[in-house]
């Protein structure tokens, strides 16, 4: 790839479609991205748990919040809130919920969450 990188997520080299969970991820060259749009009624526990095996998420996210909100609750007790407009980092150990009546829908800009992100162990 050249010098400068330009993909839609409108054509993503995967899409992973997990129960209420749409990934696109594109690939860059050196780094991937992804956009994840969380239907309401999505929750961490119940729609990716399932296929990915761990007691919480063990996913490490960097990203922003585009629409929607989101409601995190973190192993050491943090909870927080994530709304569009909102960046954040979240580290591994924790489950979360869409909570609002629209999507969630965030991009997240760690390439390893986003190579990896809903695939089986």
């Amino acid at each position: 790839m050249g010098a400068i990188t330009s993909r839609s997520f409108d054509e993503p080299d995967e899409q992973r479609t997990p129960d209420k969970t749409e990934v696109s991820v594109v690939d860059l060259g050196g780094a991937k991205a992804a956009r994840m749009r969380l239907a309401p009624g999505w929750k961490w526990s119940e729609c990716i748990k399932p296929v990915v095996g761990t007691a919480n998420c063990q996913t490490r996210h960097v990203g922003v919040g585009v629409s929607g909100s989101l409601h995190l609750v973190h192993e050491d007790g943090t909870e927080v809130d994530v709304n569009a407009g909102d960046a954040y980092v979240i580290e591994p150990g924790h489950d979360a919920w869409v909570t609002s009546a629209e999507p969630f829908v965030c991009y997240e800009f760690e390439s390893t969450t986003a190579g990896t992100y809903a695939t089986p162990s």
